[in-house]
């Protein structure tokens, strides 16, 4: 007779390992699958422990975490000094509600991010993910013309293959076609899209930057008028684009002129830095390196608590301040868990260590010797169209023929095979398709933490050399 299954649900919590490894053997194995992964059909790594950019696998495994997560882990994992700011944290106070309470943890990274106001950014409104960050501040720009006597801006425009959330009205001014199939009529209506800035695959033969430059800027007008300027919000985009391009850099000009057409028409302009920004790009905000070209909300997230705890932020312009201050007085838009003190508490530590031991400054320094890494391991790989990026914000894109940047037929999945290669010679990297249109095209991104060191550098990209030729040999 197989033994009876033993309810431990009521039993009260030990600290004997004997005791708990007896529990676990008694438990039948229906009893051990109950988490929902993204996928029935491939099932994630278990990681033991992860410690500076290695992550430690239970099967004995080390990875270099290449890409820090989702560009996320940029101080690397297993500090301590963080650890400890979370313990004190929740020694002191765990959660609040904002409604009535804030907490030294919350004030205090919301003036070291924005002392002295950069570039008129005054407010910061914290909150657990970038989707929750994006949709706050379409909330955000609607109430302003709410309160501005302008009801009828409704309409946001954002850009093709851009990626801004996966809530419904973020995902409804995002371009990941993958993601928005079971959800077509179950979205937001007012919004449409122009094209990215993405002069590899978009830029005409024969066109030079600055003309490339002026195109799209006539688009982005045409779209204004075509909408009606009095009816739209807003313009979003990714200074540096990220996942649903790859690492793009915009042509010079472009995020200027931006600024200048929305200016022109009343327009606000939002910046999605969740993925690049706060300093992965070589500086703290990724739109610094392209002039004068400030938002009046932005967002970041993904390097803000570094993989600590959940959090994300929507940065304000003062100007945006001010018609709130002087209007309903209140931002109507809140979350449970907003300016949670132990996610505060995490992303304050992170960011004191950022700047302490000058991690963007050296973030920019090592991007170029990635840049060089890459450009001479990677020359003589037939399969790769394409190496982009600043910071250590990287993209390689893989093409079927480098003349014609023909893409690999997408039931390929080529870059898929190339990161899972990679993978299994101990380097994660981040697989990405849908580069040339949203259904066409497939590149790697890579993010590695900012304290890696050269050596891992060069390591990761001969074992990327090595992944992409052998994929590259099981197509000849």
């Amino acid at each position: 007779m197989a033994p009876s299954k033993i309810d431990i649900t009521h039993l009260p919590s030990t600290d004997c390992p004997v005791i708990e490894r007896h529990l676990e053997q008694h438990l039948d194995s229906s009893d051990k699958d109950h988490l929902l992964h993204r996928s029935f059909i491939d099932t994630p790594a278990l990681v033991e422990r992860a410690e500076g950019v290695n992550l430690f696998l239970a099967d004995g495994r080390r990875i270099i975490d290449a890409c820090a997560g989702a560009a996320v882990a940029l101080i690397g994992h297993g500090n301590k000094e963080v650890h400890q700011a979370i313990v004190n944290q929740l020694q002191k106070v765990s959660y609040v509600h904002t409604q009535s309470y804030t907490t030294e943890s919350a004030e205090d990274l919301a003036n070291l991010i924005l002392r002295g106001s950069p570039h008129g950014l005054e407010k910061a409104f914290f909150v657990g993910s970038g989707s929750e960050a994006v949709e706050s501040a379409l909330k955000l720009a609607r109430q302003y013309y709410f309160e501005m006597n302008e009801p009828e801006r409704l309409h946001i425009v954002s850009r093709r293959q851009g990626y801004h959330g996966n809530t419904m009205a973020t995902m409804s001014i995002s371009g990941n076609l993958a993601r928005k199939v079971p959800f077509e009529g179950f979205s937001y209506t007012h919004t449409s899209q122009v094209s990215p800035a993405f002069a590899y695959r978009y830029m005409q033969e024969g066109e030079t930057e600055v003309e490339y430059t002026a195109r799209l800027l006539q688009e982005l007008e045409e779209e204004f008028l075509r909408v009606g300027p009095h009816k739209v919000m807003a313009f979003i985009a990714e200074p540096v684009a990220g996942s649903g391009i790859g690492c793009v850099v915009p042509p010079t000009g472009y995020l200027a002129g931006i600024r200048a057409l929305c200016d022109k028409y009343g327009i606000l302009l939002i910046f999605d830095e969740i993925m690049c920004g706060v300093g992965r790009t070589g500086t703290f905000f990724a739109f610094e390196e392209e002039g004068d070209a400030v938002p009046d909300i932005m967002t970041i997230a993904k390097g803000l608590g570094g993989g600590y705890a959940p959090i994300s932020g929507v940065l304000v312009h003062k100007r945006i301040v001010d018609v709130l201050r002087h209007g309903s007085k209140a931002f109507n838009h809140g979350h449970t868990y907003q300016a949670h003190p132990t996610s505060c508490a995490a992303a304050l530590a992170v960011q004191k260590i950022v700047a302490r031991d000058e991690l963007i400054p050296r973030c920019a320094t090592m991007g170029k010797i990635l840049e060089s890494r890459l450009r001479t391991e990677l020359q003589d790989c037939w399969s790769v169209g394409d190496i982009r990026g600043r910071g250590l914000f990287w993209t390689v894109e893989f093409v079927k023929n480098k003349e014609t940047k023909e893409p690999f037929d997408p039931d390929i999945h080529f870059g898929g095979r190339v990161q899972q290669a990679a993978f299994d010679k101990g380097v994660a990297l981040y697989p990405c398709s849908g580069t040339v249109d949203g259904k066409k095209g497939d590149h790697l991104m890579l993010a590695p933490p900012f304290i890696i060191t050269e050596g891992e550098l060069r390591t990761v990209c001969k074992v990327l050399r090595d992944a992409i030729e052998s994929q590259q040999r099981l197509l000849s």
